[in-house]
């Protein structure tokens, strides 16, 4: 195999059965990514464009009511909240970049699709599913590490930093990837596995297959040197992990698990304890003890969220018994609940990503609203739990 570098962000791969991989990495909001990919679609004239997008996000980006088509209410019932958050979080973040650069996320990928159609050029979807790899990384990670990632994501979407198309070029550039990657390994290192490494793979093996002698592949500029090295192991027959194995979903780690399990059952035993020592009256006053903690705090964070009133009282009145049930949350409940008063209405939908870039607009549109009301009573419940366990262990 023989790769000749072009410039920073467009690579020439030459393999040992005669066809061409033309690998151009892109930053997802750059302008001159956009002009680049046009340019080398002109120029070259490849048989085949291999593009980092799968089925869904295509859908999602080129057909308007994708939104609508959206149950809000389903989504909480399937336990996909967290993820949906995440998502849109991300999204709000690369499209508050792309109003600053002057291109929508996603658009130097999406003309590229374009171009080929117009040139009659088939076009190979080489990501994984977004779903897929959301519920990996979540189930990789570790409690602390989702709140990290959730916490980033929406700190990230709500920046008022600036960023200059110069400084979006320099993010391209691979030592500046390197660093910014290894920082992310640092901090996150389950995220990275799965948001990066494993795509790198999914990429290469995607685009590696793919008919045609000469293909161009448009990435993401991070992925650059992941999937070049994937090529080369694929050139000499190495083991590569197949991409039917990277969409298979690990089972939840069973140390969390068994936390999700264990604290429920020590509040019980806190509880069971303060009857059998001290009688009854005791046992029930740890009990009332434990509501008001729990209802109190899932009250507060809901009345933050500002979700409907009636929502308000159920989600505390709920939130102590269902924090003791591992299998039930009260931020499901919320989130359903808060769909059902203040039912979403088809201007939500439409105006979804542009209210996602604001504080003011999670409250302001009904669906990022949901989401709001979820999250927040699942941290109210989930803070009143640890809260309450050192309270209810020095009354005892």
């Amino acid at each position: 195999m023989q790769i000749e570098t072009i410039s920073d962000t467009f690579h020439r791969v030459s393999f040992s059965n005669g066809s061409q991989v033309l690998l151009v990495g892109t930053a997802h909001v750059s302008k001159t990514s956009v002009e680049e990919v046009a340019s080398i679609i002109e120029n070259e004239i490849p048989d085949r464009v291999c593009i980092e997008l799968d089925a869904s996000r295509m859908a999602s980006k080129t057909k308007k009511n994708s939104w609508e088509d959206m149950d809000i209410r389903k989504v909480f019932k399937e336990k996909k909240g967290f993820l949906l958050l995440a998502n849109t979080a991300l999204a709000s973040f690369q499209r508050r970049l792309g109003a600053q650069t002057g291109a929508n996320p996603g658009d130097e990928i999406l003309g590229a699709a374009k171009l080929a159609e117009e040139k009659e050029i088939p076009v190979s979807l080489c990501d994984r599913d977004i779903q897929t790899t959301f519920r990996r990384a979540w189930a990789k990670s570790s409690l602390w590490n989702k709140c990290k990632l959730l916490g980033t994501l929406i700190s990230a979407a709500f920046s008022d930093e600036e960023i200059t198309p110069e400084e979006l070029e320099e993010l391209k550039k691979q030592e500046t990837l390197e660093g910014m990657l290894n920082e992310v390994a640092k901090e996150l290192p389950s995220i990275k596995e799965v948001l990066i490494d494993e795509r790198d793979t999914y990429l290469a093996s995607k685009i590696y297959a793919a008919p045609g002698t000469k293909k161009l592949a448009v990435i993401g500029a991070g992925h650059t040197k992941g999937v070049l090295a994937t090529f080369e192991k694929l050139e000499a027959n190495a083991y590569v992990a197949s991409p039917e194995s990277l969409e298979e979903i690990p089972p939840s780690k069973g140390f969390g698990k068994a936390v999700s399990y264990l604290i429920p059952t020590l509040i019980v035993a806190l509880i069971l304890y303060g009857i059998f020592a001290n009688g009854w009256d005791q046992g029930i006053r740890t009990f009332i003890y434990w509501i008001l903690v729990n209802a109190g705090c899932t009250l507060v964070a809901t009345a933050i969220a500002a979700a409907h009133p009636l929502n308000i009282i159920l989600c505390a009145v709920t939130a102590p018994f269902f924090a003791l049930n591992p299998v039930l949350g009260v931020g499901m409940l919320g989130g359903i609940l808060e769909a059902t008063f203040r039912k979403p209405k088809v201007r939500d939908f439409q105006t979804l990503n542009d209210e996602a870039m604001t504080l003011k607009g999670w409250y302001r549109n009904r669906i990022l609203h949901c989401l709001l009301v979820f999250f927040l009573s699942s941290l109210g419940s989930m803070l009143g739990t640890f809260v309450a366990f050192p309270l209810l262990i020095a009354r005892l």
